[in-house]
């Protein structure tokens, strides 16, 4: 009642908590330990979820970022094809390839576009870098195209830089078709009258005769001009400049002056 009343135990009091004190954190240390080591495990899981989340969020940034590259990459062809089609000048429509068949017999794809799309047989297809083929089969939803590079697709063109007129042949493979039906012999010196004079590396474009393909659009170039001895017409190879290995969209043209042209 003293103490309560005046204090006057206060200082005894005082050094009595001194020396109590160890014997209380002696007392509360393993109960401090365990919620310690509670707690540390505790932060330990919750790290370990954590991170896990981490990581899904990381796989689904990466694979978002993927499709981002491929929209990215889509883009860039839709772009290129949209920026072919202004040169065109004709009606043009853009389809997708739903089947490709590149054998060595056979170079034919599958487009999603047909009949009901205002296609039609013999239309001429292209992508944004050249003449890709025209169509031989057609229904309502879908299209058949038949590619440059088969051996039974025949190509009016001309050289670009002297207007010389010929025929391209498919050869079977992707990367070359072959430049036939020459008006004269090759002959190699442009000063000698009366010839065909054709350069590696001449751009070959179409020739508009038939009205099926646009005038003037780019075919390929000369790649390889082969002469055997004791023959007078060599063999001449033109490389496309359509990327049939990877090409994903085309344009189907409707060339001015057919008849269903809008």
């Amino acid at each position: 009642m003293i103490d309560n009343r005046e204090g006057a135990l206060k200082n005894y009091r005082t050094v009595l908590a001194t020396f109590v004190y160890p014997v209380e954190f002696i007392v509360n240390l393993p109960f401090q330990i365990k919620d310690r080591v509670s707690k540390l495990f505790i932060s330990k899981e919750a790290l370990s979820n954590e991170n896990d989340k981490l990581k899904e969020k990381l796989l689904l940034i990466k694979t978002r970022l993927q499709q981002y590259e491929i929209i990215e990459a889509e883009n860039h062809r839709l772009r290129s094809l949209l920026e072919s089609s202004f040169r065109l000048k004709n009606k043009v429509l853009i389809a997708e390839l739903v089947a490709v068949q590149l054998d060595t017999f056979r170079k034919k794809i599958v487009i999603n576009k047909g009949e009901n799309d205002g296609g039609y047989l013999g239309q001429p297809v292209l992508d944004a870098t050249g003449i890709i083929g025209q169509i031989t089969q057609i229904n309502p939803f879908s299209s058949t195209v038949l590619l440059i590079t088969d051996p039974n697709h025949a190509l009016p063109v001309q050289i670009n830089r002297n207007g010389l007129r010929a025929i391209a042949i498919g050869s079977g493979e992707n990367n070359a078709i072959l430049l036939q039906h020459l008006p004269r012999p090759l002959i190699t010196d442009p000063n000698l009258p009366n010839n065909a004079h054709i350069l590696e590396g001449d751009l070959v474009v179409t020739s508009g005769l038939g009205r099926r393909f646009p005038r003037d659009y780019p075919v390929g170039e000369i790649q390889a001009i082969i002469k055997k001895p004791g023959e007078s017409s060599a063999r001449i190879i033109i490389k496309p400049f359509a990327d049939f290995d990877q090409m994903r969209e085309v344009l189907m043209v409707w060339p001015n002056g057919y008849k269903n042209n809008d």
